[in-house]
């Protein structure tokens, strides 16, 4: 085939509401009710085999733990060098398929799920990960929607640019080659947007990749890769395995041909991957590229002149949908003390009237956190609280007899640096400062220093001069950074995702920045009638 294709353009999927008596409701709910009645048995895919050992894991919902979904099969150290293998034998047909061809299938797979797998990816996140109805629509199906299309258009402008001719006789040109190895793929619990962003970005671009998403997902995953295959994914390009962290790192961060890791998770993780990456440097064909996103110990900051009725509402909104387990949750929150009363009220009242209990309930806006280790993390911040005198104005709560719920609680402390104004919880715990209505900037350095995390913050302001003192002070803060808004929601194409410090590498998906990372670029000058003489003109008498 030969043209220059030009992809459809791509646009941000509607988000859809989920109204009662719709039907979009009733088939979800339908959707719900089949899935949840069945037990899935779920194998690993290496190249073309659906891989079951029978050393198996259940899997359940985190608000009926004592329901089960279904079984997920466990791999070892020799599932992840089958992986490699099949991820290897594949690299060198899949690489240099022509890219339309590559593009159409991630195309593909976006249309899938806009259409006849969208209930589905959004029952399994609500069933697996314990999201509402508009949660799941927002990840599983919109979020991801768009990562699939707009990185067909971020890769179709990469591949366009190219370098000017400016020598009278000379072609340049640029390549975008996938990277010399395979890509590793280390995707979180609580967005299926980003577990299948992470290992397909980079087959996007040429590469094959080795996928272990986080066992909580697992349930979600596996719909994924049926999307994939069903859109015409070649065997071996992305291969999904269950095996634990030590086993696959330690045959994939000591492997030749490693040469790259794409991550979303804790800092502590990354920070552990990164010192293994470099401890075997040497022994890489190439140096891999490290992409990773991380924590964030999120804030809003509130400027004496901020409407309370907004402020409660980015705050009850930013901090509690999906139980606070967003990366970019608000966590800790600065309120002037001249509007705190009339925030306070507000926001107690907000969270009085949020329901709790299982997703399958569509009038439940808190669910469950996502599994035990986590609900007693966050319970134990808050029994801390307790004990250390601190203000509890709201929740307080929890209980995991039935699920893992926590109540949204609110913390007011009586210490800036108190511990749940500087430590990430990843969970329905806000945390909030009074200060001085007339130390806005002061706040604004405390802000800046508290916390070793850089990835979102909002500033609220209807005074200019302080949204831009806030923005300029604040600019090394957060990588995303909203105003007059709740800290969250990043959409593709509109807001690229990521930030730095502790906070990660800064690639930005949902960008053509993050593209970038997983080629490598060869320059190829072509002369059209070379020099047949040594000489140049300034030898000449």
């Amino acid at each position: 085939m030969n043209g220059f294709f030009k992809v459809p353009a791509a646009v941000n999927e509607r988000v859809r509401d989920y109204v009662p008596g719709t039907t979009e409701v009733t088939e979800l709910k339908t959707k719900l009710a089949e899935m949840r009645a069945e037990q899935r048995d779920i194998p690993m895919y290496i190249g073309s085999e659906e891989v079951r050992t029978g050393n198996t894991a259940t899997m359940h919902p985190p608000h009926d733990h004592q329901h089960t979904l279904g079984k997920f099969h466990r791999g070892d150290k020799s599932h992840v060098i089958g992986a490699i293998e099949a991820a290897q034998a594949a690299k060198e047909e899949w690489a240099n398929l022509s890219w339309e061809n590559r593009a159409t299938i991630f195309l593909k797979a976006a249309e899938l799920i806009a259409g006849p797998y969208r209930n589905e990816i959004n029952a399994a996140t609500m069933l697996c990960q314990s999201k509402n109805c508009y949660q799941a629509e927002i990840d599983a199906a919109c979020e991801l929607i768009d990562f699939l299309r707009f990185n067909v258009q971020y890769l179709t402008d990469l591949y366009a640019e190219q370098p000017p001719a400016n020598s009278p006789g000379v072609w340049n040109k640029l390549e975008y080659r996938p990277l010399e190895g395979f890509i590793f793929a280390l995707t979180p619990f609580n967005f299926t947007a980003i577990a299948a962003n992470l290992p397909g970005t980079p087959a996007m671009m040429g590469n094959t990749v080795v996928w272990k998403p986080a066992e909580s997902q697992i349930y979600s995953a596996h719909v994924i890769m049926k999307v994939f295959k069903a859109a015409g994914l070649p065997d071996g390009v992305i291969n999904l395995v269950y095996v634990s962290g030590p086993d696959t790192g330690d045959v994939i961060f000591k492997h030749r041909d490693f040469a790259g890791l794409h991550f979303t998770g804790s800092t502590g993780v990354f920070r552990h991957l990164w010192k293994e990456i470099g401890n075997n440097i040497a022994n890489y064909r190439t140096y891999p590229r490290i992409v990773g996103e991380t924590g964030g110990k999120d804030f809003v900051m509130v400027h004496k002149s901020s409407n309370a009725d907004q402020v409660a509402t980015a705050l009850a909104r930013g901090a509690f949908e999906f139980q606070g387990q967003k990366c970019s949750a608000a966590s800790r929150a600065y309120i002037p003390d001249n509007l705190w009363p009339d925030v306070k009220s507000k926001l107690v009242s907000m969270l009085s009237k949020m329901k709790m209990g299982p997703t399958e309930d569509f009038t439940n806006f808190i669910n469950a956190v996502i599994d035990e280790k986590a609900f007693d993390k966050i319970a134990s911040f808050i029994t801390q609280a307790k004990a250390d005198g601190e203000e509890i104005i709201a929740g307080g709560n929890f209980d995991k007899s039935k699920g893992y719920f926590i109540e949204p609680t609110v913390i007011v402390a009586s210490s800036p640096t108190y511990t749940t104004m500087c430590e990430e919880i990843f969970g329905p715990v806000l945390t909030i400062y009074v200060y001085k209505a007339d130390e806005f900037e002061k706040t604004l350095d405390l802000v800046d220093s508290t916390s070793e995390y850089a990835l979102t913050g909002s500033i609220f302001s209807n005074d200019r001069y302080a949204v831009e003192l806030a923005t300029n002070k604040l600019r090394n803060a957060a990588g995303n950074f909203y105003i007059n808004d709740k800290p969250t929601g990043a959409v593709v194409g509109q807001q690229p995702f990521g930030g730095a410090r502790g906070s990660g590498t800064n690639d930005k998906a949902g960008a053509k920045a993050n593209l970038m990372r997983w080629v490598s670029m060869r320059t190829i000058k072509e002369t059209l009638n070379p020099p047949s003489d040594f000489e140049y003109p300034f030898h000449k008498s």
